[in-house]
């Protein structure tokens, strides 16, 4: 397992090592004992799955304290372009974010500590997501920023009039008057 920190410090891609074969392959897709190894020490207590189909946006997304979440998001079946945010107000990198390619083929994760805004653009019908997170859901700590805020200009990979977007994500604030909790 190769654990690779991004130009954002706390976010990491994580890459398996893959076995493959006559009938198919393996990988570890966690190891609580690896990720110690690499200073990485999070208790998850949940595992989430979504299925959904090309142009739907998730996005942007965080849990506030006390709910506040890390995630280890991967595909499982199909392709996302994946966006990490950071939103923690102290950090040098504030409002600057990540995107990486996540896809049943390549297999790579995507950690994503608290104080990160997060979201991911499905690219291929029937797109199997899944994420551990170290903290429940709560609504009352949901918070969010539009996906096509024009500040943050993110590249989603697909074109915004095929997106598909749910009535809570598309009323979300713009990322100037979003107020962090981070």
């Amino acid at each position: 397992m190769k654990i690779t920190e991004t130009s954002i410090k706390g976010l990491m891609v994580i890459e398996p090592k893959i076995f493959t074969d006559s009938r198919g392959y393996f990988f570890e897709s966690y190891s609580k004992a690896k990720f110690a190894e690499a200073s990485i020490n999070i208790d998850f207590v949940q595992d989430n799955q979504s299925c959904s189909n090309r142009g739907t946006v998730r996005a942007l997304h965080a849990q506030s304290a006390p709910h506040a979440q890390t995630k280890l998001v991967r595909v499982i079946q199909g392709r996302v372009i994946d966006v990490a945010v950071d939103a923690r107000k102290d950090s040098p990198t504030f409002g600057k974010y990540e995107t990486i390619e996540l896809s049943a083929e390549n297999q790579k994760q995507f950690l994503i500590p608290q104080g990160f805004l997060h979201g991911f653009a499905v690219l291929e019908d029937n797109t199997i997501f899944a994420y551990k997170v170290d903290n429940y859901y709560s609504k009352e700590c949901e918070t969010g920023v539009r996906w096509n805020d024009p500040t943050l200009a993110i590249d989603w990979g697909i074109p915004a009039n095929e997106a598909i977007i749910s009535d809570k994500d598309q009323i979300l604030p713009l990322f100037a008057d979003w107020v962090s909790p981070f």
